[in-house]
């Protein structure tokens, strides 16, 4: 059937922006520190930057990255760069300077933007264009407002970067559609509406945001800005703002119940809290619900815009102990409203029996999965093989409907919701010349949910101290793909030579 021209209308987040401008212009719209933002200054804010790059030659299909803590800077980036037409590549601030340059080449970045705390990276990373700190607000002020919407929901809106199995960073492309469907699915789930203030306690640069960047801006609620975590002042924050929404990987939140300035008695109401990275213990689960904090289980990955499952328990569920309902508050879910659902399937690509039990790797089909990855399309390829895309996370399904992950594989580490590649902490450790070979599993541990410990065999001969290879390896990498504990001594292997990392799991899980 024909559509006529009246239903044909791109859709895009960043007419969220537009709507708030004219419904709610004069609402709190921003806060960063000291400073604060209506709906229609933020609106004129990101038509000011789309402006700015198009000044600089920011043409349709160009990508711009910026790399800023979580601030007015990034957030306005979140619209007005693709308001220009370019594609956005949000960088994580905790990489190394090596790391974020290969980002920067790899898209093809026409354009680097840098808040102030980063200013002094401006000498050491390389882009055709490079804007630091105070220079950024002066020339912002100074632009005439442009941009235009795109004229194809598919086309290219932002670029994340993970980290995924090969120790090469992947560009995971985002388009307007698949943005704009997880946003209402985020509000929608998280009930955000015109009352809701979102303290920013998850990195903006961490797949946009779950796209609550967009989000926010879609219900009407305030942006409230925190560049760093301290718990001291999140407490604060929550007390003086009236903090209803946060999301954090359970590490943070686990910071957030231990800290001595944590009081159910600064909380108005209730704060909906979503977290994922890792399942949330029955125990914090507990201690956060004494502080007024109501937690939803959300799963997913760059691949998915964030969040592609929601726990969601019925209401009567409540009438269960406390540790019954966190063993399922505990599994990752079902599809969000804006997936089309989730399946776990074997290695034919059937559908595994939903009992509980039986092993098979999580597939999703939904409007919100990426368009591919950037310039590269073998990987491509292997992710979605028959129309499904495979996440290389292996689970069951339960009778319910519900995915619980059991396992993770292609070696992937997830310390404190940051995914870390063994391989790639591998491949810094081999580089060191006293080193044979390493293999590099996660433990368990109580804050960071998992960390890196390496298995290194040493060179015949070779005398290394574990300080001094942990230090290598910062040198390569983000401070916190580092092992936090080196063993040395032969590795155990296979009769054809691969390496057992699962007797090594087991060795550090024991």
């Amino acid at each position: 059937m024909d559509r006529h021209s009246a239903a044909d209308e791109p859709i895009t987040p960043l007419g969220f922006l537009e709507r708030a401008a004219t419904l709610f212009a004069d609402r709190r719209a921003v806060v960063d520190g000291e400073r604060e933002w209506t709906y229609r200054e933020f609106d004129d804010r990101a038509r000011r930057q789309a402006g700015l790059l198009r000044s600089l030659g920011v043409k349709r299909g160009d990508r711009v990255a910026v790399l800023a803590l979580n601030g007015v800077m990034l957030l306005e980036s979140h619209y007005g760069v693709p308001l220009a037409g370019a594609a956005l590549v949000a960088m994580n601030t905790r990489l190394s300077v090596p790391e974020l340059q290969y980002i920067v080449d790899h898209s093809r970045s026409k354009v680097l933007l840098l808040d102030e705390f980063h200013s002094h990276l401006a000498a050491k990373l390389v882009a055709p264009r490079v804007i630091a700190g105070p220079d950024y607000d002066d020339l912002l002020a100074s632009a005439p407002p442009g941009g235009e919407m795109p004229d194809d929901e598919w086309s290219l809106l932002a670029v994340d970067y993970t980290s995924g199995t090969t120790g090469r960073p992947k560009g995971v492309m985002y388009h307007h559609r698949g943005a704009y469907l997880q946003s209402l699915a985020m509000a929608f789930h998280t009930r955000l509406d015109l009352d809701s203030v979102f303290l920013w306690t998850l990195p903006m640069f961490h797949c946009n945001g779950w796209c609550f960047t967009w989000a926010v801006t879609a219900a009407g609620g305030t942006h409230l800005c925190l560049p760093r975590i301290e718990p001291g002042v999140v407490w604060e924050m929550i007390e003086h703002y009236g903090v209803t929404h946060l999301n954090a990987a359970p590490t943070v939140l686990t910071m957030l119940s231990a800290d001595p300035a944590a009081d159910p008695a600064k909380v108005q109401g209730v704060i909906k809290v979503a977290t994922g990275g890792a399942p949330p213990s029955p125990a914090l689960l507990e201690r956060l619900g004494g502080l007024g904090m109501e937690v939803t289980h959300l799963y997913g990955l760059t691949e998915t815009f964030g969040p592609v499952a929601i726990r969601q328990l019925a209401p009567e569920t409540a009438r269960l102990p406390a540790a019954e309902r966190a063993r399922l508050t505990s599994r990752q879910g079902g599809a969000n409203i804006a997936a089309r659902r989730l399946r776990v399937v074997d290695d034919s690509g059937a559908d595994v029996p939903a009992d509980g039990e039986t092993l098979g790797q999580v597939a999703i089909r939904s409007g919100t999965v990426m368009l591919g990855y950037l310039d590269d399309e073998e990987a491509t390829r292997a992710a979605v093989p028959d129309g499904w895309f495979r996440t290389g996370d292996l689970g069951v399904m339960h009778p319910d409907g519900a995915v619980e992950l059991r396992d993770r594989s292609k070696d992937i580490i997830i310390s404190g919701g940051e995914n870390i590649a063994s391989i790639e902490v591998e491949q810094a450790l081999d580089s060191h010349p006293a080193v044979l070979e390493s293999a590099v599993v996660g433990a368990p541990d109580d804050l960071w949910g998992e960390v890196p410990v390496a298995f290194v065999t040493l060179r015949e001969g070779a005398d290394v101290g574990p300080e001094e290879l942990v230090e290598h390896v910062r040198g390569r990498l983000a401070r916190f793909k580092a092992p936090k504990r080196i063993v040395f001594g032969p590795l155990p292997k296979t009769a054809t030579g691969k390496i057992q990392k699962f007797v090594l799991r087991e060795q550090v899980r024991g």
